[in-house]
């Protein structure tokens, strides 16, 4: 299976001083976050602004019945512009995703920029195709309306 692309971009009318706030915060990721994950972090970054270098692990259960560890590193950070994080253990081969944060006129176009790859070859690519690449746009059409709700629009 080849590495995918997938972007998803959505307009917020807030200050980009105000979405840099709460995006920028590890924990603020429970929020937006479908319940159906039961995603927890494990690591004690309650309050800590995020670095690069930061490393956050999570429990997550992408499926039901199925409770995977997962490790993500902060690898870039420039403020109020965007960061990267990338998987460093858990359920992808491989997986880059950048968070773009925009100050526009009436508030902030955010774009988040996912490259991911599923293991298992043949296996996988079929998982992906099953499973996989659903369950990622569920999450990111849940984040939108996450988002709505959390600022109010």
């Amino acid at each position: 299976m080849q590495v995918k692309r997938k972007e998803w971009q959505q307009f917020v009318p807030k200050s980009i001083e105000e979405i840099w706030q709460f995006f920028s915060r590890p924990e603020n990721l429970n929020a937006i976050t479908p319940e159906d994950l039961s995603f927890e972090i494990l690591s004690d970054i309650q309050g800590v602004p995020m670095y690069a270098g930061m490393v956050v692990q999570y429990r997550v259960s992408p499926f039901p019945g199925v409770k995977m560890n997962w490790v993500t590193e902060i690898v870039q950070v420039v403020d109020h512009a965007y960061f990267i994080d990338e998987q460093r253990f858990g359920p992808y081969a491989f997986w880059h995703h950048q968070h773009h944060f925009k100050a526009v006129e009436g508030g902030v176009m955010m774009t988040d920029i996912l490259h991911y790859k599923v293991p298992y070859g043949p296996i996988g690519t079929l998982a992906d195709l099953l499973l996989v690449d659903n369950r990622i746009e569920e999450i990111f059409r849940y984040r939108v309306k996450a988002v709505e709700r959390i600022f109010g629009f």
